[in-house]
């Protein structure tokens, strides 16, 4: 009987987040999925199955687009994966060391830009960067480079949105990391310092192998959110991704082609086909995530 009531007891207390998870989550999700098997017809929608899929990567006016979207959100996830997480580890090794003072201090200004609007980012980074009144120009003089319009040109708009994206959310890698590195006993450490070793072997014998799933879980993280990244892109360069598409991802294409833009009439049915393109990418990136990485990771501990 007690664990009869404990069970009851647990989902009373539960059941309000999964109703509002429920409404909010999964119905959209699988409403939207339903979409992309339809297309607008003269007396409402019409079942098409997976010509809409076709459509989004065979035909001339949706493939190039698709394609474009997904090159640019793999290097938008590549420059966040090796730039912005090796970066927060880093910053969350100097600061996890008793040595350096102001600690506090440090994390509450690198997490800052976390909790800051995209809006006001895409804003501040355009007057930063603008070649006409910009301090870019000042500060790049000083090594050398010339300044440039680094948001209007194809090459250059990409890769430095990308770049500020990991100016604002680096703190999230750098708690993370944080975290799991103070939570290592410090008889560990302190062992291998009597026997002798470094401060550099000390990081990649005991520290690094103990933080790897912390490691994995931060990796997966990344991927989802730069495979959902939408608003640093619409707030910089709006809904059309410019200059010429070069900072286009999914989240835009699916915006642009959802609700239309300028003489572009909305069109859900392909708006829900690219959501659905995207959640299909994004659930593979978990499921190698969860069957790969984690069977590493549980290798690794029998190893040990």
């Amino acid at each position: 009987m007690k664990a009869i009531w404990e069970r009851r007891h647990i989902f009373v207390f539960l059941a309000p987040a999964v109703i509002v998870y429920t409404v909010f989550m999964i119905y959209p999700l699988f409403d939207s999925l339903r979409l992309s098997f339809y297309a607008p017809g003269e007396q409402g929608e019409v079942f098409v199955g997976l010509n809409n899929y076709k459509t989004l990567l065979t035909a001339d006016l949706w493939a190039p687009r698709l394609q474009g979207a997904i090159k640019n959100n793999l290097v938008f996830f590549l420059i966040h994966m090796f730039v912005q997480n090796p970066i927060g580890l880093l910053l969350a090794t100097l600061l996890s060391s008793q040595i350096v003072r102001g600690r506090v201090i440090f994390r509450s200004l690198i997490f800052t830009p976390t909790v800051l609007s995209f809006v006001l980012v895409g804003f501040i980074w355009r007057l930063i960067l603008s070649p006409i009144w910009g301090i870019s120009g000042d500060l790049l003089a000083i090594v050398g480079i010339e300044n440039q319009p680094w948001l209007g040109l194809e090459a250059t708009a990409l890769p430095v949105l990308s770049l500020v994206s990991v100016w604002q959310f680096v703190g999230i890698p750098m708690m993370l990391f944080l975290a799991a590195l103070i939570s290592i006993p410090d008889e560990l450490i302190e062992a291998s310092r009597v026997d002798g070793a470094s401060a550099w072997h000390v990081f990649w014998r005991i520290k690094f192998p103990l933080i790897l799933p912390t490691v994995g879980i931060v990796s997966v993280l990344t991927f989802v959110g730069n495979f959902n990244a939408f608003d640093l892109v619409y707030a910089t360069e709006s809904e059309l991704a410019g200059p010429n598409f070069s900072t286009d991802l999914l989240g835009t294409f699916f915006y642009r082609t959802f609700f239309g833009v300028q003489l572009q009439p909305g069109n859900p049915t392909m708006g829900a086909t690219i959501a659905a393109v995207m959640f299909l990418i994004i659930l593979t990136g978990v499921l190698i995530y969860m069957f790969g990485w984690q069977r590493r990771l549980l290798k690794l501990e029998i190893e040990l």
